[in-house]
């Protein structure tokens, strides 16, 4: 069965997508939190309304395929853990220090976070990569 929504045709989701959107929705909430940001500022990473955003991290919609790769980047994770797939860790051990400056940058604000992006990049393009 499909609704229509807003224009757009979303199919009906059964029990178990449902159980694994909410899932995944907690997943990305969790790590976002981690991370200092905000629903608003996670919405305008992926170019998507806030209230869009608050429907996919809550389970009512699930996330397009076309933004995982933006959002796993965005929440500097690899994607199958975004989707809950990848294998559990025996112990955790202290965040490595460049992911502890990833998220340090993050908390900045969106004029410094593109300064530092363009030295990074700058950085990485004389080293040709």
């Amino acid at each position: 069965m499909a609704l229509l929504s807003d224009h757009h045709w979303i199919a009906a989701m059964n029990p178990n997508e449902k159980a694994y959107f909410k899932a995944m929705g907690r997943r990305v909430a969790e790590r976002r939190k981690e991370l200092g940001l905000t629903q608003v500022q996670l919405a305008e990473a992926l170019d998507v309304p806030q209230q869009t955003y608050a429907s996919y991290e809550v389970g009512r919609h699930g996330f397009p395929i076309a933004l995982l790769p933006t959002l796993a980047r965005v929440l500097s994770m690899e994607t199958d853990a975004l989707l809950g797939a990848d294998k559990p860790r025996s112990k955790r051990g202290p965040v490595p220090r460049f992911q502890q400056h990833i998220e340090r940058i993050n908390q900045l604000p969106k004029t410094q976070q593109r300064f530092v992006l363009r030295m990074l990049e700058t950085a990485l393009a004389q080293q040709g990569r």
